[in-house]
């Protein structure tokens, strides 16, 4: 199943330039570790040296943050999102 996968701005340069891109995958874990695999310098950005997803990063399928999900094992379906958010603070 093909997947949509967005990515911030600042992001871009993981990902060869491009902020909107697909995945073909099964599930929604197949696709997190197929978005590291085909942008492994997103790896960096998004988890921490743990695996975990990093604090200041949201991972949202669909209108779902990832976090929040009990099973990433989830199938796709047409018209699935993914949505990489980062937050940026400074003053």
């Amino acid at each position: 199943m093909r997947l949509e996968v967005s990515v911030p701005l600042l992001l871009r340069d993981c990902t060869g330039g491009r902020s909107r891109f697909s995945l073909e995958a099964d599930t929604l874990e197949e696709a997190l570790r197929r978005l590291i695999e085909t942008y492994p310098l997103l790896k960096v950005h998004v988890y921490d040296e743990r695996g975990q997803v990093r604090e200041h990063v949201l991972l949202y399928y669909n209108d779902d943050n990832v976090a929040w999900l009990d099973d990433l094992g989830i199938p796709l379906r047409p018209g699935d999102k993914l949505r990489v958010l980062q937050a940026v603070s400074g003053g």
